[in-house]
């Protein structure tokens, strides 16, 4: 019998999903968690085989939920179930422990997959997420190497565009010409393959190519 702790903060929700669990002979509910706080102590006292954790609930989210339970060395195999797909989430979710990632618009079958998948100590992904963490990895390789490639000169431009300085003000601190922020500019778009200022610096920020910690002091 393979024992299951579901802790969803949706009642109807994680009352539908109990419900379909008991349907399968192999497989027992032992507990139920509202949110976050009772997830832990509930999976911390039964230790069940497997945890199903919502990954957006109160008190603590899924990726906390699942931080805490390190600290117990649990030999409960825990599988997120999420709404979002997005890669950041999953990444996290796999770093803190989970073995799963499974969204909630999936089929019944696949979470019965997913449950046997993860306690041969494998990873599940919902199919539909493989080419987003693809897609993902793909794009922070490019821009590490990308951000490799710019010179000391381009790394000091994009710091102070980040801080939100004009071209004239870059230049003025930098001793250079205008016209030369501007080239070094262009060339930083070229390389990061950005359209806009707003994209360059979602970008800068969003994959640590500028100090964010200098940023935010001199704002």
């Amino acid at each position: 019998m393979i024992s299951i702790v579901v802790a969803e903060d949706h009642n109807i929700v994680r009352e539908g999903l109990c419900a379909l669990l008991q349907k399968y002979s192999a497989l027992e509910v032992r507990g139920e968690a509202a949110d976050g706080m009772e997830a832990v102590r509930l999976i911390k006292r039964l230790q069940p085989d497997i945890a199903l954790i919502d990954i957006a609930m109160p008190k603590l989210n899924g990726i906390q939920v699942l931080s805490k339970l390190k600290e117990f060395k649990l030999k409960t195999v825990q599988i997120i179930l999420s709404m979002y797909a997005e890669p950041e989430l999953i990444r996290e979710s796999l770093k803190n422990g989970a073995k799963g990632y499974l969204l909630k618009n999936s089929l019944s079958q696949e979470l019965i997959l997913a449950i046997r998948t993860c306690l041969e100590k494998k990873i599940y992904l919902s199919p539909s997420l493989s080419q987003v963490v693809a897609e993902s990895y793909i794009m922070e390789d490019r821009i590490k190497h990308t951000s490799e490639s710019l010179t000391i000169r381009e790394c000091e431009v994009l710091q102070l565009i980040v801080k939100g300085y004009r071209n004239r003000e870059i230049a003025v601190k930098l001793g250079i010409a205008p016209k030369t922020v501007e080239n070094h500019r262009a060339n930083i778009m070229g390389k990061l393959k950005v359209h806009n200022t707003a994209q360059l610096i979602t970008s800068a920020i969003k994959y640590g190519l500028v100090d964010l910690y200098d940023y935010g002091s001199m704002v």
